[in-house]
Protein backbone atom coordinates (compact mmCIF):
# COMPACT_ATOMS: atom_id res chain seq x y z
CA UNK A 1 0.00 0.00 0.00
CA UNK A 2 1.19 3.46 -1.08
CA UNK A 3 0.97 6.51 1.17
CA UNK A 4 0.61 9.61 -0.58
CA UNK A 5 3.01 12.74 0.30
CA UNK A 6 1.17 16.10 1.35
CA UNK A 7 2.00 19.28 0.25
CA UNK A 8 1.15 22.64 2.15
CA UNK A 9 2.65 26.24 1.37
CA UNK A 10 2.78 28.69 4.62
CA UNK A 11 3.60 32.32 3.91
CA UNK A 12 4.34 33.12 7.43
CA UNK A 13 5.44 31.87 10.93
CA UNK A 14 1.73 31.99 12.08
CA UNK A 15 0.60 29.49 9.07
CA UNK A 16 3.46 27.57 9.95
CA UNK A 17 2.80 27.29 13.52
CA UNK A 18 -1.39 26.72 12.47
CA UNK A 19 -0.28 23.82 10.65
CA UNK A 20 1.60 22.20 14.02
CA UNK A 21 -1.78 22.95 15.34
CA UNK A 22 -3.89 21.08 13.23
CA UNK A 23 -1.92 18.01 13.77
CA UNK A 24 -2.06 18.43 17.26
CA UNK A 25 -5.76 17.99 16.77
CA UNK A 26 -5.34 14.30 15.11
CA UNK A 27 -2.18 13.24 17.29
CA UNK A 28 -2.34 9.60 19.39
CA UNK A 29 0.21 8.65 21.95
CA UNK A 30 3.32 6.67 19.98
CA UNK A 31 3.57 9.31 17.83
CA UNK A 32 6.95 10.14 15.90
CA UNK A 33 6.89 13.59 14.05
CA UNK A 34 10.24 13.16 12.54
CA UNK A 35 11.51 16.99 10.71
CA UNK A 36 14.03 17.68 8.36
CA UNK A 37 15.13 21.10 7.49
CA UNK A 38 17.97 23.46 7.03
CA UNK A 39 18.69 25.66 9.64
CA UNK A 40 15.90 28.75 10.27
CA UNK A 41 13.87 26.78 7.61
CA UNK A 42 10.71 26.62 10.62
CA UNK A 43 11.16 23.43 12.14
CA UNK A 44 10.68 25.03 15.71
CA UNK A 45 7.19 27.21 14.33
CA UNK A 46 6.08 24.15 13.52
CA UNK A 47 6.55 22.56 17.33
CA UNK A 48 5.42 25.66 18.66
CA UNK A 49 2.09 25.28 16.78
CA UNK A 50 1.76 21.65 17.66
CA UNK A 51 2.34 22.39 21.54
CA UNK A 52 -0.09 25.48 21.18
CA UNK A 53 -2.91 22.46 19.67
CA UNK A 54 -2.22 20.01 22.44
CA UNK A 55 -2.36 22.65 25.15
CA UNK A 56 1.22 22.87 26.20
CA UNK A 57 1.27 26.11 28.05
CA UNK A 58 5.69 26.17 28.50
CA UNK A 59 7.96 28.59 26.25
CA UNK A 60 8.69 26.29 23.46
CA UNK A 61 12.26 26.50 22.25
CA UNK A 62 14.79 24.59 19.83
CA UNK A 63 16.48 21.97 22.13
CA UNK A 64 19.52 21.91 20.50
CA UNK A 65 22.15 22.40 22.96
CA UNK A 66 20.01 20.34 25.97
CA UNK A 67 18.88 17.43 23.36
CA UNK A 68 15.66 17.30 25.00
CA UNK A 69 12.56 19.89 25.93
CA UNK A 70 9.73 17.77 27.46
CA UNK A 71 6.23 19.52 28.15
CA UNK A 72 3.94 17.56 29.92
CA UNK A 73 1.23 19.92 30.65
CA UNK A 74 -1.02 19.60 27.82
CA UNK A 75 -3.21 16.73 26.40
CA UNK A 76 -0.49 14.61 25.94
CA UNK A 77 3.29 14.79 26.47
CA UNK A 78 5.22 16.49 24.16
CA UNK A 79 8.87 15.72 23.73
CA UNK A 80 10.68 17.47 21.56
CA UNK A 81 14.47 16.41 20.49
CA UNK A 82 17.12 18.17 18.12
CA UNK A 83 19.81 15.68 17.14
CA UNK A 84 21.72 18.42 14.98
CA UNK A 85 24.91 17.98 17.34
CA UNK A 86 24.37 14.12 17.31
CA UNK A 87 25.81 12.37 14.61
CA UNK A 88 25.16 8.88 14.23
CA UNK A 89 22.49 6.30 15.44
CA UNK A 90 24.79 5.08 18.42
CA UNK A 91 25.53 8.75 19.35
CA UNK A 92 21.28 9.04 19.86
CA UNK A 93 20.96 5.60 21.79
CA UNK A 94 24.46 6.68 23.71
CA UNK A 95 22.25 9.97 25.14
CA UNK A 96 19.44 7.96 26.06
CA UNK A 97 16.98 8.99 23.35
CA UNK A 98 15.89 5.90 22.35
CA UNK A 99 12.99 5.84 23.88
CA UNK A 100 11.56 8.88 22.73
CA UNK A 101 12.52 7.52 18.77
CA UNK A 102 10.50 3.86 19.26
CA UNK A 103 7.00 4.08 20.32
CA UNK A 104 6.89 6.99 23.00
CA UNK A 105 4.50 7.79 25.28
CA UNK A 106 2.79 10.77 23.96
CA UNK A 107 4.15 12.89 20.90
CA UNK A 108 7.66 12.98 20.16
CA UNK A 109 9.02 15.36 17.39
CA UNK A 110 12.68 15.10 16.19
CA UNK A 111 14.56 17.86 14.49
CA UNK A 112 17.09 16.16 12.15
CA UNK A 113 15.15 12.61 12.08
CA UNK A 114 17.85 11.84 9.29
CA UNK A 115 20.29 11.34 12.21
CA UNK A 116 18.51 8.46 13.52
CA UNK A 117 16.97 7.21 10.24
CA UNK A 118 18.83 8.17 7.39
CA UNK A 119 16.98 5.99 4.74
CA UNK A 120 13.57 8.56 5.99
CA UNK A 121 15.21 10.83 3.76
CA UNK A 122 14.08 8.52 0.97
CA UNK A 123 10.76 8.64 1.40
CA UNK A 124 9.77 11.38 -0.79
CA UNK A 125 9.17 10.02 -4.04
CA UNK A 126 5.56 9.78 -5.57
CA UNK A 127 4.44 7.74 -2.83
CA UNK A 128 6.49 5.11 -0.26
CA UNK A 129 5.22 1.63 1.23
CA UNK A 130 4.10 1.81 4.57
CA UNK A 131 6.04 0.03 6.83
CA UNK A 132 4.55 -4.05 7.78
CA UNK A 133 7.05 -4.20 11.06
CA UNK A 134 5.17 -3.58 14.01
CA UNK A 135 8.40 -2.57 15.90
CA UNK A 136 8.76 0.54 13.55
CA UNK A 137 5.74 2.14 14.71
CA UNK A 138 4.46 4.96 13.38
CA UNK A 139 6.47 8.16 11.63
CA UNK A 140 5.36 11.15 9.97
CA UNK A 141 8.23 12.29 8.26
CA UNK A 142 8.37 15.90 7.16
CA UNK A 143 10.60 18.35 5.04
CA UNK A 144 10.46 22.20 5.48
CA UNK A 145 11.77 24.11 2.42
CA UNK A 146 12.27 27.60 2.39
CA UNK A 147 11.22 29.15 -1.01
CA UNK A 148 11.37 32.82 -0.10
CA UNK A 149 12.10 34.66 3.20
CA UNK A 150 8.37 34.13 4.31
CA UNK A 151 7.34 30.61 2.33
CA UNK A 152 8.14 27.50 3.76
CA UNK A 153 6.90 24.62 1.56
CA UNK A 154 6.31 21.39 3.76
CA UNK A 155 5.96 18.18 2.66
CA UNK A 156 5.08 15.12 4.80
CA UNK A 157 4.43 11.08 4.74
CA UNK A 158 2.85 9.79 7.19
CA UNK A 159 4.48 5.77 7.41
CA UNK A 160 4.16 2.92 9.50
CA UNK A 161 0.98 1.04 11.12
Amino acid sequence: MMSPVHETITRSPEETMALGEHWAAEAKSGWVIGLSGDLGAGKTQLVKGLARGLGCRGKVTSPTFGLINEYSDGLLPLAHLDLYRLDTPEQIIGAGLEPYLVQPEGVSVVEWIERWRPDLGSRFEVGCSKSSNAADGWIRVVRIESINETERRIRHVDLGL
